[in-house]
């Protein structure tokens, strides 16, 4: 008796083993979802950096956004151009000219150039420091200092200098765009190395309390403006520089600004 019951649980066990066995076969067979080869060959191309920087959450999901269309073959700025051209190669279609961006600082004012108007205790952040008390510095446009851009970056092209301001590492620099994201107070922006002059101040206060509060303050003056006034703006009691694809700038602009906020150029800080 005891043996039949074994040899019916048995047979029971390797029945049901069978059904789902074969219930898991058909499944297979009627879920599966076809992946586009294609897919599979520009992932293995990418940087498999998964920054997000093409707005895909990662790389996989980049290259199905490519192979379907809804992502261009140039918008992996960590892998340039060519990881442009392997992409487009593999898509059968024209790679175009990558045109390379860096990161740029519009802020100058470090310890030494800022006026202080507290002591900040609070969490070393610039985005919680923006929101509490603003941090230490008195111009409310200044760097904050406090490395939320230099963290962001993933790949190692920033770093905090003794002055307390961030300093991009151009060559290291893959426009991801992530330190420009992680700014409170917008002071980064992605230009293209060639173009040689910049405004490296946001400050829109009148001349007067900007000088107060940053020795290297843009003030206002206007003497820039005069050399190139197509191409350069007074907004705001700011200097504004129009940027084309063709402007580099004219290194008079930046002779005759008192403060050195505007450069031709300008070495990058250490």
């Amino acid at each position: 008796m005891e043996q039949n019951l074994y040899l019916l649980g048995l047979s029971s066990m390797g029945g049901l083993g069978l059904f789902f066995a074969s219930l898991l076969v058909f499944a297979d067979k009627k879920l599966r979802v076809e992946v586009d080869p294609k897919i599979l060959l520009i992932e293995e191309v990418l940087p498999a950096a998964n920054c997000g920087a093409c707005g895909q959450p990662g790389c996989p999901a980049f290259a199905e956004a490519v192979v379907n269309g809804i992502a261009d073959v140039h918008e992996c700025t960590v892998g340039g151009e060519e990881v442009a051209h392997q992409i487009a190669s593999i898509m059968g279609v024209e790679a175009k000219a990558v045109q390379k961006k860096v990161a740029k600082v519009f802020c100058r004012g470090g310890n030494k150039e800022t006026d202080r108007k507290a002591i900040y205790y609070g969490v070393t952040s610039c985005s919680l420091a923006a929101k509490v008390g603003g941090g230490e510095k008195s111009c409310k446009y200044s760097c904050l200092g406090y490395a939320d851009c230099v963290d962001s970056c993933k790949f190692n092209a920033m770093w905090m200098n003794a002055n307390g301001l961030p300093v991009v590492d151009e060559d290291a620099c893959t426009s991801c765009n992530k330190c420009v994201e992680a700014c409170p107070r917008n002071l980064i922006e992605l230009h293209s190395p060639d173009i040689k002059l910049h405004v490296y101040c946001k400050n829109r206060d009148p001349g007067k309390i900007a000088k107060k509060t940053c020795k290297v303050a843009c003030i206002g003056c206007t003497l820039c403006v005069k050399p190139d006034p197509e191409n350069i703006k007074m907004v705001d009691n700011l200097a504004v520089i129009e940027y084309s694809d063709a402007y580099l700038g004219l290194e008079e602009c930046a002779k005759k600004c008192p403060t050195n906020a505007i450069a031709y150029q300008l070495d990058p800080i250490h």
